[in-house]
């Protein structure tokens, strides 16, 4: 076997191995923020006022409302990404949320792009696109249900096994 087939078979190796493992990437983005967002989103609805003063000094406009919005949306959508449910829709508000965060409790720390991504706010709302836009991957509910539901309708649309015609019950004497 020459060197360039030995290649290609370590590359197709890896490749296999890779794709067997390929549910992990979007599982451990999950659990990551959503294990953070539980928990940010858990402190915020214990400690509303000092959120709401916050809000307040950041100029966002209905803080009080704001402050329980973030909150809520921060907890119920960390534990709906943890689990992987409605994952692709929950990433959204996720997403506003850090960039609600950015411009406006970091944007005087701004001076440029590399600031910008240096942000952890940034590094959320980066892994929250991605769940929009890949989805949770294998290891979540909205796949086990996905696979469901499809094996349903597939089943469905089976042609249905036609019972065989029955036999003449024979009349008694």
């Amino acid at each position: 076997m020459n060197l360039t087939n030995r290649i290609a078979r370590i590359l197709d190796l890896t490749r296999t191995n890779a794709n067997k493992l390929s549910f992990l990437g979007p599982l451990l983005i999950r659990l990551t923020v959503g294990l953070v967002f539980i928990g940010t989103g858990w402190g915020k609805l214990h400690s509303l006022g000092d959120v709401t003063t916050f809000f307040e000094s950041l100029h966002i406009p209905l803080p009080g409302l704001n402050a329980r919005v973030a909150a809520s949306t921060e907890f119920f959508g960390g534990i709906l990404i943890l689990v992987g449910l409605g994952s692709r829709l929950v990433a959204l508000p996720l997403s506003f949320t850090m960039v609600v965060a950015i411009l406006t409790a970091k944007r005087d720390s701004i001076d440029g792009f590399t600031t910008l991504v240096g942000f952890e706010e940034w590094s959320y709302l980066v892994m929250f696109l991605l769940i929009a836009l890949t989805g949770p991957g294998a290891a979540s509910l909205d796949y086990f249900i996905s696979r469901r539901m499809a094996a349903r309708a597939q089943a469905s649309t089976l042609p249905q096994p036609r019972l065989a015609p029955t036999a003449a019950v024979a009349s008694r004497p």
